[in-house]
């Protein structure tokens, strides 16, 4: 889509669920990942005479009521908004285009956010703001042409890297490629080409899912610790379960093909229960736990959607066992919703640029 430079462009990229393989992404496994339309992020780019990052009146706030309030806001929320990560995908940006001998105008911009998936959930909301922006660099310089589908998620990546984000590509490739994808990030494919293989898959194939989130969610950043140093010093449990996790994955790829939701159900309580047995509840948090029990103790499949905060559910026995669900969701308080997968949105340009 070729964009006027001076016309006003708005993206948008959603949350994501990690529905079977997480987390082996970050060690070499496959992943099947789906684009949740529950949630989103959006990014507004205005052509201006000069460059300028807009904080978000409530995610990015400078004014307080009180020294109280100030820490009372850091120790929930953290040192964090959407600005430092706009700034950082403008850097990541210009960089590629510079290292690949891609041209950019000098038009300045004024870029802006805003966001509804819930923080810190295990839903992406970080790499949704960056995906949104990169779509909107991709359509003011007019470059989206240039730098291929595959190679955005790794931008998207590093942006995060560059604020000390610890994550796989995962998220990534579902927010930049929607819909349902399978994703193989085999050590020797990395290695050659710089990203997994990635295969969008027929959203009829999905069954009907729902999520469980948490409104006050302990941090999702801290989950990925101890395991990925036991993996690199070649622990053998560690990497024989991680294995395992990925095939998962590939045993998932073919219980949707078949719609074999029996199947589909019994390797998500699987892949929970391996990443239990790695991770320890210590690091999963007994919130976390609780949210997938609650599925289970009704006879559904539940695991994370990510690292924690919110879990996927699946009900082999339909909704009268989603609504059984739901009500356990509400003794607890948590939230309950069915989940819109949203279709993929890569136009035919981006279509083009694909290997």
């Amino acid at each position: 889509m070729a964009t006027d430079k001076n016309s006003v462009i708005e993206n948008r990229a959603y949350a994501r669920i990690g529905l079977l393989g997480n987390p082996s992404d970050v060690y070499n496994g496959r992943t099947i990942s789906l684009s949740l339309g529950n949630f989103w992020a959006s990014v507004k780019l205005e052509p201006s005479d000069y460059l300028m990052i807009v904080p978000h009146p409530s995610h990015d706030l400078v004014q307080f009521d009180s020294l109280s309030h100030l820490v009372n806001r850091l120790q929930t929320d953290g040192y964090y908004g959407g600005v430092r990560l706009l700034m950082a995908i403008c850097k990541i940006f210009h960089n590629y285009c510079k290292d690949n001998n891609i041209s950019l105008h000098e038009g300045g911009f004024k870029l802006s956010y805003d966001t509804n998936i819930p923080r810190q959930t295990g839903l992406s909301g970080s790499s949704a703001i960056v995906c949104a922006a990169l779509s909107c660099l991709l359509d003011f310089y007019q470059v989206r042409h240039l730098i291929k589908v595959e190679v955005r998620p790794n931008l998207i990546l590093n942006a995060e890297k560059e604020l000390g984000i610890v994550a796989g590509l995962q998220d990534r490739v579902a927010q930049v490629y929607g819909g349902l994808v399978y994703m193989d990030f085999d050590k020797k494919l990395m290695d050659e080409l710089g990203h997994g293989k990635y295969t969008p898959m027929d959203l009829d194939l999905l069954p009907p899912l729902y999520l469980i989130y948490a409104e006050n969610p302990s941090d999702s950043g801290k989950v990925h610790s101890t395991v990925r140093q036991r993996w690199l010093n070649g622990d053998k449990f560690l990497i024989s379960s991680m294995e395992e996790v990925a095939d998962v994955a590939l045993e998932g790829q073919a219980a949707l093909i078949a719609k074999d939701y029996a199947k589909l159900a019994t390797l998500m309580n699987r892949n929970f229960d391996l990443r239990r047995q790695m991770f320890g509840d210590e690091a999963l948090g007994a919130m976390n736990i609780e949210m997938v029990e609650i599925a289970r103790r009704v006879g559904a499949a539940s695991k994370f959607t990510g690292s924690g905060g919110a879990v996927v559910v699946l009900c082999p026995e339909g909704s009268s066992q989603a609504s059984l669900v739901e009500d356990e969701c509400k003794k607890a308080g948590f939230s309950f919703q069915q989940v819109q997968v949203m279709p993929s949105f890569l136009t035919q340009v981006d279509l083009e640029t694909m290997s």
